[in-house]
């Protein structure tokens, strides 16, 4: 299972999903379901515009979990 950080990453950044979405360009629902962790599938673009804009790495913002 993957596990996707989205919600305390912006929590730690004080950002919202509204301000990421305007940002970036990535439509606000895509990134509500990865902060809700409720995606089944994403868009490599989106994890690299995510992980650009937030300035990490895809595995501060992606875990694989056992």
């Amino acid at each position: 299972m993957i596990k996707c950080h989205l919600s305390k990453i912006l929590g730690e950044k004080k950002l919202k999903i509204s301000d990421v979405s305007r940002d970036t360009g990535v439509n606000r629902g895509t990134i509500t379901r990865l902060y809700n962790e409720t995606a089944t599938r994403v868009d490599l673009e989106v994890i690299d515009t995510l992980c650009s804009y937030l300035n990490i790495s895809v595995g501060d913002l992606l875990e694989q979990e056992k």
